[in-house]
């Protein structure tokens, strides 16, 4: 991330406008980490807004500048993991949820691949949420956050071995569910 640690010390010492750039900079990525956890954005966005409400009140505690980027992750896993133990293991939808907020317009629009597009990330979600929630979590922390194993493991403080078991049990489930749900991901149009 771009930041300095002079950002990180002045939104300690209280400076608001250096707060709001370090949010600037984080929102981005705590909001789709939450997005992919729970594939719905209204909950991504209140356990986005949960973890910089933390951060606010926490921020000041942090010693170490350069642990800023873990601790975030670690906050908002820690909030999608408890909001998660509310609910019940089924996917939630948004009544109000619109992919369309969220796309750029493409020049070379073609409606039938827009839908498959929507399709296959709806599909992806839904194989995301059948995953156990350890799994769940390291594979979209290494493959939608592009993560370090080392990284990870500092987040959910385990071992990367462990990081790396979790994650090749999670891709195994995935392309097992892949195999077994007669999707034909592989076609494009």
């Amino acid at each position: 991330m771009d930041h300095s640690d002079s950002i990180i010390e002045k939104a300690k010492a209280g400076d608001q406008r250096a707060f709001n750039k370090l949010v600037g900079l984080w929102f981005n990525r705590i909001y789709n980490f939450c997005l992919k956890y729970f594939d719905d954005h209204d909950l991504a966005m209140e356990m986005t807004q949960k973890t910089f409400i933390a951060m606010h009140r926490h921020l000041p505690g942090i010693r170490d500048n350069d642990r800023l980027k873990y601790w975030l992750y670690k906050v908002a896993r820690n909030h999608c993991y408890e909001e998660g133990r509310k609910r019940s293991r089924g996917t939630w939808l948004s009544l109000f949820q619109s992919n369309e907020a969220h796309t750029q317009q493409d020049p070379y629009f073609h409606p039938e691949r827009k839908i498959y597009s929507t399709e296959k990330k709806q599909w992806v979600g839904e194989l995301l949420q059948r995953l156990p929630e350890e799994q769940r979590t390291v594979v979209i922390m290494k493959e939608f956050e592009n993560m370090k194993f080392r990284e990870i493991a500092e987040v959910l403080d385990v071992s990367e071995n462990t990081v790396k078991s979790r994650l090749y049990y999670g891709l195994k489930s995935l392309r097992k569910q892949i195999d077994n749900s007669g999707f034909n991901y592989r076609e494009e149009i």
